[in-house]
């Protein structure tokens, strides 16, 4: 006789990346963010210019422009933080990366840092999205309901895997 496992599908609670204020997705000045093309999500207004990793997991993706970063966890939930809007334009002024492409890093560990002033002058925006961008994978997501958040501490999302 067989017996069945039933193996639990994997939760992950995202931190904010960065502090500030609490924007919806669909509130995003962008609309591949806000008509949620990539995926969904939640965003920040920064009031800082941190940005530290939302989970423990690994660099997937860190533009060289240093304006978005990608990282996958075990579980296989892949995120993408974008630092304001039109940033990319900015070729990485204002921005500085500490970690490479295949780093592992642990949920609070400082990924970039920005001169918010500069960004806030330059770009079309600050506001940041957080997405998942395989959403294809996510059973359920729950957006936190705080209207502002602290980098490292405050849970942002809470994910629940598709079970395979």
């Amino acid at each position: 006789m067989f017996k069945l496992f039933s193996k639990k599908a994997a939760v992950e609670e995202l931190v904010a990346p960065m502090s500030g204020k609490v924007v919806q997705i669909e509130d995003v000045p962008d609309e591949v963010f806000s008509q949620k093309m990539i995926g969904d999500g939640i965003a920040i207004e920064p009031d800082e210019g941190v940005v530290v990793s939302p989970v423990d997991g690994e660099i997937v993706q860190f533009f060289p422009t240093k304006h978005a970063v990608g990282l996958k966890t075990k579980s296989g939930l892949e995120i993408l933080i974008h630092i304001g809007m039109e940033t990319v334009a900015l070729n990485g002024e204002g921005f500085e990366g500490f970690v490479q492409q295949g780093d592992r890093v642990k949920a609070g560990d400082k990924l970039v840092s920005f001169d918010l002033e500069q960004i806030r002058e330059r770009a079309e925006s600050i506001i940041s999205p957080v997405v998942i961008t395989n959403f294809d994978a996510v059973d359920t997501l729950t957006k936190t309901t705080e209207t502002s958040v602290k980098r490292g501490e405050s849970v942002l999302l809470t994910v629940k895997m598709k079970q395979l």
